[in-house]
């Protein structure tokens, strides 16, 4: 038991990470899309390809599955809360792997 507890505790830091990541990917397609940054640029081009290709495959089945609520994606707030949730069975699992 002692071997999990450091798996999970890498686990709840990945989740935490890519929690940011959809934090970020977020903030950063409304930069673009209200044209305060722009895509031309080699940098923030990079930066959003990286943002898009790591959190859309967790993003598309919840597009998939939510109703269209017209210019409004929901779909980060659903996510972050999944992972959230996820974090925190993670968590307990430790704390009773801890105690035991």
């Amino acid at each position: 038991m002692i071997i999990l507890d450091p798996l999970i505790q890498v686990a709840m830091i990945a989740i935490e990470l890519y929690i940011w990541l959809v934090i970020i990917g977020a903030i950063l397609s409304w930069l673009v899309a209200f044209n305060v940054v722009n895509t031309s640029n080699r940098v923030v081009y990079m930066i959003g390809d990286f943002l898009w290709r790591i959190t859309e495959p967790a993003l598309r089945p919840i597009r998939r599955i939510l109703p269209n609520l017209g210019g409004i994606d929901i779909s980060p707030v659903i996510l972050i809360l999944v992972l959230i949730f996820a974090n925190m069975v993670l968590g307990n699992i430790r704390v009773s792997l801890v105690t035991m």
